[in-house]
């Protein structure tokens, strides 16, 4: 049984609930370009003014943004931005799931017991307001200069947030379902995937977002201190060479594939989440 259906009759929920998500479909399609249009004349501005800035300047410490962009080609033509940025992904997605779904489940187990978030709340906020930078160098001096201390570090920066978003989440479930769910006898696993999961929905694309924006700073933290890969290692790299050109190439390269990754998969995830609430 679905519990976040229409009250309609099988007779009018066919034609009407086609037409209303026709409508709403190519509103949002309207929205997204709209949306798109207006970060693309956002970024062109951006660019104009590091333009004008860097002509006015006349420092290579500054370089403009032409400069810039033959640099990312020339590193992207040589295969090394290419292999650098997937790298510095992969370290992404690896302490991005570990932190979300370590994150979640102690976030759900709090938000259902009450004595269990009364024990634990003191650790959440010891750890919330922890130093990533601490967090980095013990991960490299219990397991060294690895992927797994790296990947970690990471991790454990990041699952406190999202154990406090999915907590709150948890803790704002409607009792109304949870009864509802009583009634026709729903086994744990039923009550979960159908009853919990769509209202902690919103909660989980809300810690994915947040989430994403925090891991890949702290990622390249980790490879600036302790990784000989990445594009944090590459930054580090162009620092001792003053190479303020090469900066600005890796770090608009990947700052751009998070952009994409935002617009075109957490964004859409976020909406896709709350759609059941229209």
């Amino acid at each position: 049984m679905a519990l976040f259906s229409s009250p309609l009759s099988s007779e009018e929920e066919g034609p009407v609930a086609k037409a209303g998500a026709h409508r709403q479909f190519n509103a949002g399609r309207l929205r997204d370009w709209g949306r798109l249009l207006v970060s693309a004349v956002s970024l062109l501005a951006f660019v104009a003014v590091w333009a004008l800035a860097a002509w006015i300047a006349q420092s290579r410490h500054f370089p403009d943004p032409l400069a810039v962009g033959e640099r990312i080609v020339a590193e992207t033509a040589s295969g090394q931005l290419p292999f650098q940025v997937g790298v510095t992904l992969e370290r992404v997605a690896a302490s991005f799931v570990l932190a979300v779904v370590i994150g979640s489940a102690i976030g759900f187990a709090m938000g259902r017991s009450s004595r269990l978030n009364l024990f634990f709340d003191s650790w959440l906020i010891l750890f919330l307001n922890l130093p990533a930078l601490i967090v980095i160098i013990l991960c490299f001096l219990w397991f060294g200069l690895n992927e797994a201390a790296a990947i970690t570090a990471v991790a454990l920066n990041k699952i406190p947030n999202v154990a406090v978003i999915i907590r709150e989440g948890t803790q704002a479930l409607s009792p109304a379902y949870d009864d509802l769910a009583s009634v026709y006898r729903f086994g744990w696993w039923t009550r979960l995937r159908q009853v919990h999961l769509p209202q902690l929905a919103p909660y989980f694309a809300a810690a994915g977002r947040s989430g994403l924006a925090i891991v890949w700073k702290i990622v390249l933290v980790v490879e600036l201190l302790g990784l000989s890969s990445g594009v944090g290692f590459q930054l580090n790299t162009f620092f001792q060479l003053f190479d303020v050109t090469g900066i600005l190439a890796y770090a608009a390269s990947f700052i751009a594939v998070i952009f994409l990754i935002e617009t075109f998969v957490m964004r859409p995830w976020q909406l896709a989440a709350n759609r059941w609430r229209q």
